[in-house]
C-alpha cells in the first residue's frame, strides 16, 4: 500500500502571533513552544516536516525596560528546541513629527518578516519539502506568495491559522482552508517553566507572562 502521510511544514509570523495574543490579554500564552504549536495543529494522517519562526530583535523601550530581556529570554528558549528553524528580520529607526505640537519623535518599524516567509514558502515549494503548510498569520501582504505557489503547484496545499483576535477576508479567500488558533492548543503548546541552555544557564518563564 502506498503511504499516504502528509507531510506539513508551519511557518509562524511571530510579531503577528503575539500582537494576536495581547490584543485578547493572554500573557498565559507568551511563553510558547512554537514546535508543539506546529504539532498540535496537525490532523490525522500528517507529519511535521519543518517548523520555521521569523521575528525580530526589538530595541530597547524606555517605556518598558523589561520588554527587551522578556524578548531576548524566550528567544533563547526557543533557540533550545532542535527542530525549530529561526528567521531574523531587523527593525528600522524612524522619525515622527507630532502635527500638533512640532515634537519629534524616535519610532521602530519591523521589517522583512514578510518577505522572510515568502522565501521560504517558496524555497521549500519548490524543493518538494511539503505537501501541505500552514501559515500563522493575518498579514495580507503574504496573499501574492500563497496565490503564486497555488498557481505554480497544483498539488500543494496553503492552510492558514490566524492567531487570536486577528484575520485576513483576503488570505481566506485565497486558501485551502483557515482557522483561528483557540486558547486550548495554545495552553496545550507551553514550554517548561524552566529551561537549561547548552552552557548551563537557566532560563524561566518572565514573571509577567502568567
Amino acid at each position: 500500500m502506498a503511504n499516504t502521510t502528509q507531510r506539513v511544514a508551519v511557518y509562524v509570523d511571530g510579531f503577528n502571533l503575539f500582537y494576536g495574543l495581547r490584543s485578547k490579554g493572554w500573557r498565559r500564552y507568551y511563553w510558547l513552544d512554537v514546535h508543539r504549536l506546529a504539532e498540535n495543529l496537525l490532523r490525522s494522517g500528517q507529519t511535521l516536516a519543518a517548523v520555521r519562526y521569523f521575528t525580530a530583535r526589538i530595541f530597547p523601550d524606555p517605556r518598558d525596560p523589561g520588554k527587551q530581556e522578556r524578548q531576548n529570554t524566550y528567544l533563547d528558549a526557543l533557540a533550545t528546541l532542535p527542530s525549530l528553524d529561526i528567521h531574523y528580520g531587523h527593525f528600522l529607526s524612524k522619525t515622527r513629527r507630532c502635527p500638533d505640537c512640532g515634537e519629534i519623535s524616535k519610532t521602530y518599524e519591523e521589517k522583512m518578516t514578510d518577505v522572510n516567509i515568502a522565501v521560504e514558502l517558496l524555497r521549500d515549494a519548490y524543493g518538494d519539502l511539503f505537501d501541505t503548510a500552514i501559515v500563522v498569520s493575518a498579514d495580507s501582504d503574504l496573499a501574492r506568495p500563497i496565490t503564486a505557489i497555488t498557481e505554480q503547484f497544483r498539488d500543494k496545499r496553503i492552510v492558514v491559522a490566524f492567531p487570536p483576535g486577528r484575520a485576513s477576508k483576503r488570505l481566506r479567500s485565497i486558501a485551502a482552508a483557515s482557522f483561528i488558533i483557540g486558547p486550548g492548543v495554545l495552553g496545550n503548546s507551553q514550554l517548561s517553566e524552566s529551561i537549561y541552555m547548552q552552557n548551563g544557564f537557566l532560563l524561566t518563564r518572565p514573571p509577567t507572562w502568567s
